[in-house]
């Protein structure tokens, strides 16, 4: 696979990851990061955690605008 190929992808995957699996990924961090005592892991997803409603938010005020 191309370097270009592969960098496409993840960016596509990115774009398409909802602010619930945002936030899921987050709660994974924060446990791993919890278990391993490593304090920047548990931040990262802290962060996560808060960006997934973020998104959350925006993506139903995106559905409610779409309806009306």
């Amino acid at each position: 696979m191309e370097e270009n190929e592969h960098e496409s992808r993840e960016g596509g995957l990115k774009k398409t990851i909802t602010g619930l699996g945002q936030q899921l990924i987050g709660e994974v961090e924060v446990i791993g990061g919890i278990l391993t005592g490593d304090p920047v892991t548990r931040a990262e997803g802290e962060f996560n955690v808060e960006v997934g409603e973020a998104r959350e938010h925006a993506e139903e005020a995106v559905e409610s605008d779409e309806k009306a």
